[in-house]
């Protein structure tokens, strides 16, 4: 029987930590070689961590949200290859590796036993009444926010809802069961319809992985970073009877054109005339990177967060060409397949809520860069034609920010302007 102590492995070039974000074993789990057994974050990117031999666990160091350096002992694991019976003699002697281990939360079990569910956990069972009362006071039920967010909607009190699920914690099954019941909340005056009780629950979450990491960098970028805001009304109706055209004509292997892509072609030709909005600025050691080419980031929601998946070398790129490299980003971003290369390495950021984007917004900018543009929604809107008519244009604002230490409000105005000047006169973008 032999004790492996398998250390966090180099996860990247350059990285020399990585923060937990969820281990996918626990202490008396068997695991084989190649096995994911841990999740964590480097960087934006969350990358597997694989196990390296058979055998099983007995011991787990760190908790989701630690940040651990590369080469740390973070997984013990009891192997013997030798053989079958080898190695169910391990499975055997196992409660004593275990014995020496830490108790994890809810998941080591005590010396002869096996693991349960916490005792004050409340127990699954079967509704008693068809009619449930608001309990005044007692443990807080286990739901998913999911659960929560429905039972809040619909005025039902959790405390009162049976749960079927681990440690009786309450799914959407058992709510609906409980809602066919009959169960509803019971006016505390003496009548049948339904309360508003007051809510007093507080649910505390750690922090951790690629929301954390979001929260530094904002707050590094707020911090360090003086921002200078520019916003702009742009008359797109023309550009959307263009876009409207093009997708109606184009082939079937071609994407659907969205107005990013536009706006990248636009940002494209108007950058160089201000090349220090496609920089990256050091200001430790006062340096200013101005660059040649568009690495255009692309500000991109996804279930654990926003990330930026880079299309690099815009300016080498049609509005098609850009249009699928920009849908193929966000669907590995939104997948969590996105690798490390193309979560880095952006001089420059787009960033769009599309339909509900407001009137106006205030991006912050994806330090080192000194520009993010932000899109707004579009809407139609009565203006003045040139003879003094009132017609209707589909509108547009544009709301950016600009690292006011390199970049002056006049040059901001001006590309800008220019990018205006692009996107009402869509022409001028092919020519």
């Amino acid at each position: 029987m032999t004790e492996y102590r398998y250390k966090l492995p180099d996860v990247g070039e350059g990285v020399v930590e990585a923060e937990i974000v969820e281990w996918r074993v626990k202490v008396g789990d068997t695991v084989v070689e190649d096995q994911p057994v841990l999740d964590v974050m480097t960087d934006k990117a969350t990358v597997e961590v694989p196990c390296a031999v058979n055998g099983k666990v007995t011991k787990i160091v760190g908790e989701p949200g630690d940040v651990i350096p590369v080469g740390t002992e973070i997984l013990f694991i009891e192997t013997d290859a030798a053989t079958a019976a080898a190695a169910k003699e391990e499975e055997a002697e196992a409660p004593k590796a275990e014995e020496k281990a830490p108790e994890p939360k809810a998941e080591a079990p005590k010396e002869g036993e096996k693991p349960e569910p916490k005792t004050e956990s409340p127990k699954p069972a079967a509704p008693a009444k068809p009619v449930a009362v608001a309990a005044s006071s007692g443990q807080r039920p286990l739901a998913s926010p999911a659960v929560r967010q429905r039972a809040m909607e619909l005025d039902v009190d959790l405390a009162a809802v049976p749960g079927t699920g681990p440690a009786g914690r309450i799914t959407h099954n058992d709510l609906d069961d409980f809602i066919a019941a009959g169960g509803r909340l019971i006016s505390k005056a003496g009548g049948g319809g339904a309360a508003r009780a007051p809510k007093t629950g507080v649910e505390e979450k750690k922090v951790i992985g690629l929301r954390r990491k979001i929260a530094e960098n904002m707050q590094k970028a707020k911090r360090d970073i003086p921002h200078i805001a520019y916003v702009e009304e742009i008359d797109v109706t023309a550009l959307e009877d263009l876009r409207q055209h093009l997708n109606t004509a184009k082939r079937d292997d071609q994407p659907k054109l969205t107005f990013i892509p536009f706006l990248v072609a636009a940002l494209v030709k108007a950058l160089p005339d201000t090349p220090q909005a496609n920089a990256h600025y050091d200001g430790e050691n006062g340096v200013l990177k101005q660059y040649e080419g568009v690495h255009m980031g692309i500000a991109t929601a996804t279930p654990n967060g926003l990330m930026v998946p880079v299309i690099r070398h815009a300016e080498a790129m049609d509005v098609w060409e850009i249009a699928a490299e920009l849908g193929r980003l966000a669907k590995a971003a939104r997948d969590g397949k996105a690798s490390r290369d193309e979560l880095s390495g952006s001089t420059i950021t787009i960033t769009s809520l599309g339909a509900i984007g407001g009137l106006v917004t205030t991006p912050v900018i994806n330090a080192p860069e000194t520009a993010i543009i932000g899109v707004n929604k579009m809407q139609e809107l009565p203006r003045f034609d040139a003879a003094g008519r009132v017609v209707p244009r589909k509108l547009m604002n544009l709301s950016s920010s600009f690292d006011h230490r390199i970049v002056d409000g006049y040059d901001a105005a001006l590309l800008i302007q220019k990018v205006k000047g692009y996107l009402e006169n869509p022409a001028t973008l092919f020519m």
